[in-house]
Formats: structure tokens, C-alpha cells, sequence
């Protein structure tokens, strides 16, 4: 066998800063730090649409939402037909493809060119299919009871697991991967994904992995000087205002949260075994990723979908095969990559050809001079232009732009759209920015210039359904079309003004 065997690990919801390898004072992760020695990390790496679906299209197509469609995160959107998988290309250079775990696609046993997908959808029967993960419950006499936690899928209540911990979905897709490949054609290569569902909530890590942080003093949330204005854009308003925790709550949620990555980096660690015992570890090129980080309270916000760094910035560690002629061991590159530069990157290393419709680049190739990202569309729009060192935020609604430097700056708490010395960069980038939009966007230029949306006040409207806090699954949830994620609920004024 000539080509090397290929596994692509994605989490969701890590954050870049959140590895034991990038200087972080309490995150235990002594696998990944490992995998980092043994290969490459790649320190400007983002979610160039960070939120779980337009994230997951493009790194399996390789193309930005501009080419896939969705930067809205468009839960019953297919993949476009036209745009060739990353499975779909392994496999017709002759690898066999298994995929276990959270894909986050629909229809929801759409199998993105995969040979098979063992699926965990996290609950979504109101889709219409029961994944494999459940099945796997129900088998083992846990019934139903995924979810006997009554944690939410999206929020920062916390609580140990309920179940055995070989019941846990962290567990299950490890023990599900380790078995696949352990049944693998000996005579042709394997692309193999793993996508484990944490540490995206809901935060119930098995008990021993709280032990890890019983006496660790945690980092604390970060506030920027600029986060706390009158007149913040309406996007960046929703943000701050979707959850409201105090600090004795904070800190539970991230202790949960950090015991969810160890024991993800414990898992990962019995997966690197399980291909050392079949004696092709050497012949294997592993990747780590995740679809986008976590906010985790810094500036007064909570998960995903803005551009500060614990919400796009996302791990990046690459191994390649022993004496790989293009990577070296033990190195960091600060090259910007994003997550479509992950399929021309592996078949580049499988020597593979890239397909024409992949927009990404190999992290192997030469560098980009800036990095484009964008999420939602109208008011509730933002987007971002990187050139390396200096970020520009664009917030359409209240035609905001923020700039950071993220050399003298990494947690972003100073702003320097409006200093004095930085009027010729932010116009420099804010050209880049125009020369990007596209679709309704350009109608956020006038004469040339960006004049985006007038601003208005948020009206935070009451959580009704508890971030899809999911019920007892036996017997089955019926299908319900009305079952989808309203990420910013909002009351007319009229109704705060009674």
C-alpha cells in the first residue's frame, strides 16, 4: 500500500486556546500536546463560518459559503450536488471511507460519500431518524434515557453524566472508530472521520473527568474596553444578551466544559493506540480540528457564530506519516488557514488531485495574505478580514468595524477602529472587506463606500425552549418541523415597554 491512511478528527465548540501545546495555565490535554510534538500546529487557524453547519460544508467540500451556500446555518439545506465531498474524492482514488459520529447534515443518513456513516446527531428525531448512537443505547438497556441529564444542548447548565461512562457519546464514537478500523481492507488505503459532539454542550462530563479539576484554579473570563458601550450594534447587543450568567456560574460551566475536552484527548489517546497495535501507525496522517471554538464568556458572551479568537480561532495540529518529506515534528507555522484548507491539504499529502471546485487552499502550499469570514445575513450580519496580524469585526447593522492586534493584543480588549494611527489601516481592510461581499451584502456599499444598516435596540425575548433541551427519547419523538434553533429570539419593544 502506497498512499497513507488518513484520520480527520473534529470536535466541536474547542477553542485554539483551550490545548495544554498553546500555553493554556489549566486545560489538561497531554494527548493532543503529544500529536502536536509529532507534527505541525497551526496557530492562525479559523472557522471561517463559525457555527456547526456552514463550518462542517466547508470543510467537507473545501469551498467557502460563497461556493456551498449557507452561512446561516440552513439545518434542512443539502449539500450542494455539484461539489465534490472530501469522502467522495478519496474514494474514487480508491480509499474506503468510514465516518462515525456528528456530521450535522441533512437528511440526516445523507452519507457525504462516505461508505458508511455510524451517526450521532445529538437527538434530532425531530428530523425524522433515530442515529446510531441512540440504537447503540437502546441496545445496551438505556432506552431513551440520552438525555435523563435535562442539561440543554445550548446553554451552560452543568452536571456529571448519568449514565455509565462507557455509555457516553464521547466513548461511543471512539470505541465505534477503534472497531472500524480494526476492520479494515488490509489491501487499500482508509480515509476514516471521527467527529465527536463535544464539548458542545449539554456540559455532562463523566464523573472521574471533574476529578482532574477539583483543585485547579481556572482562567476567568476577559472583558475588551469597548464591550460594554450605549451603542453597540444590534448583533453584538444579541450576543451579550443571550445568556446571562454570574460568576460563580461561569466557572462551573468551564470546569465542565475543560473536563469534556480531557476526556476527548483521553479518547483520542486510545484511538492513537488502536492504530499503533495495527501496526500502521506509521503509515497514518491524523489531523485535529474542531468546526469552531467557544466564547466562553470573555467580552459577556457565550458560544459561537463572532469572530472574537475562543469563537473562530480552532486547533489545528497536523501529523503526518513517519519521515514525512513535507512536514516536519515538534513545529508551530502561523500561516491563516481555514477549515476548506483541509481537504486540498490531506489529498495533497495522499497525493491526490484537488477537484477544480475547491476554493480552500493545501496548508502546504504558499501563504494567503488575508483570510475572509462571514456569518448571517441582513442585521444580524458579521464578518471579518484578517491580514495575519490585524483583525477587522464588521458589524452591518450600525456599520461597526472593530480592529485588534492580535501580536500586542491576542485577547482583543482594546479596539482600535478609532485611534488616530490606525485610520489608513482600517481603510485598507475595509477595502479588502467590500472587494469579498457579495449577494445582498453589497448592498451595504454606497458610492463606494460602506455605509452598511442602521442600528436599532435588541429585545431579548424569554428562552422558551430552553436551548432544545431534549426530552426522554422512548418512545420516539414524532417528526416536528417547528423543532429548529432560533439562536436570537427577540419580543417586539412594545412588549418590554408594558
Amino acid at each position: 500500500m502506497s498512499q497513507p491512511n488518513i484520520l480527520m478528527i473534529v470536535t466541536d465548540h474547542w477553542p485554539a486556546s483551550l490545548l495544554g501545546a498553546a500555553g493554556h495555565p489549566a486545560i489538561k490535554t497531554p494527548t493532543l500536546n503529544q500529536l502536536s510534538q509529532c507534527g505541525v500546529r497551526f496557530t492562525n487557524a479559523y472557522s471561517e463560518h463559525p457555527v456547526c453547519i456552514p463550518a462542517r460544508r466547508s470543510l467537507m467540500t473545501g469551498t467557502s459559503a460563497k461556493e456551498h451556500g449557507d452561512r446561516t446555518f440552513q439545518a434542512k439545506l443539502e449539500m450542494p450536488a455539484h461539489l465534490p465531498t472530501m469522502a467522495q474524492t478519496f474514494r474514487d482514488a480508491g480509499y474506503q471511507a468510514q465516518a462515525v459520529g456528528k456530521t450535522h447534515t441533512f437528511p440526516q443518513r445523507d452519507r457525504l460519500g462516505f461508505d458508511d456513516i455510524q451517526l450521532d446527531d445529538e437527538g434530532r428525531t425531530h428530523h425524522g431518524v433515530t442515529d446510531d448512537y441512540e440504537i447503540f443505547l437502546g441496545d445496551k438497556g438505556y432506552v431513551g434515557r440520552q438525555f435523563g441529564h435535562g442539561i440543554s444542548n445550548n446553554g451552560y447548565a452543568a452536571t456529571s453524566w448519568h449514565l455509565p461512562e462507557e455509555a457516553h457519546a464521547t466513548n461511543w464514537a471512539t470505541d465505534t472508530m477503534c472497531r472500524i478500523i480494526r476492520r479494515r481492507d488490509p489491501k487499500r488505503p482508509a480515509f476514516w472521520y471521527l467527529g465527536y459532539r463535544h464539548p458542545h454542550p449539554p456540559l455532562v462530563p463523566p464523573p472521574r473527568f471533574l476529578e482532574f479539576y477539583r483543585d485547579v484554579e481556572l482562567d476567568r473570563p476577559f472583558h475588551g474596553t469597548w464591550c460594554d458601550g450605549e451603542d453597540l450594534p444590534l448583533t453584538l447587543q444579541a450576543f451579550r444578551k443571550r445568556y446571562d450568567l454570574n460568576p460563580a456560574e461561569e466557572q462551573w460551566a468551564r470546569k465542565h466544559f475543560y473536563a469534556l475536552c480531557t476526556q476527548i484527548d483521553q479518547q483520542i489517546g486510545t484511538l492513537i493506540g488502536t492504530i499503533r497495535e495495527e501496526g500502521i501507525l506509521d503509515d497514518t496522517i491524523v489531523l485535529f480540528t474542531s468546526d469552531h471554538g467557544e466564547t466562553m464568556g470573555n467580552h459577556g458572551i457565550w458560544a459561537k457564530q463572532n469572530f472574537y479568537e475562543w469563537s473562530t480561532n480552532v486547533p489545528m495540529i497536523l501529523m503526518g506519516v513517519k519521515d514525512c518529506a513535507h512536514l516536519g515534528f515538534g513545529e508551530t507555522d502561523d500561516r491563516l488557514v481555514c477549515l476548506a484548507d483541509i481537504m486540498p491539504t490531506l489529498l495533497d499529502l495522499a497525493g491526490i488531485d484537488i477537484p477544480e471546485t475547491v476554493t480552500g487552499r493545501s496548508m502546504l502550499s504558499e501563504r494567503r495574505n488575508q483570510l475572509y469570514g462571514e456569518f448571517g445575513e441582513g442585521e444580524l450580519s458579521s464578518r471579518m478580514i484578517h491580514d495575519g496580524r490585524y483583525k477587522l469585526i464588521y458589524y452591518a447593522a450600525g456599520n461597526r468595524c472593530q480592529v485588534f492586534d492580535l501580536e500586542a493584543d491576542p485577547n482583543e480588549l482594546e479596539d482600535l477602529a478609532a485611534k488616530p494611527e490606525h485610520v489608513e489601516r482600517v481603510e485598507q481592510m475595509k477595502a479588502l472587506l467590500m472587494a469579498e461581499l457579495y449577494g445582498s451584502d453589497q448592498e451595504w456599499i454606497v458610492d463606494s463606500k460602506l455605509t452598511g444598516l442602521p442600528n436599532r435596540t435588541y429585545w431579548p425575548a424569554p428562552n422558551r425552549g430552553l436551548g432544545l433541551t431534549r426530552g426522554h427519547q422512548w418512545p420516539v419523538p414524532p417528526i416536528n418541523p417547528g423543532g429548529l434553533m432560533n439562536f436570537f429570539p427577540e419580543a417586539p419593544p412594545k412588549t418590554i415597554d408594558k
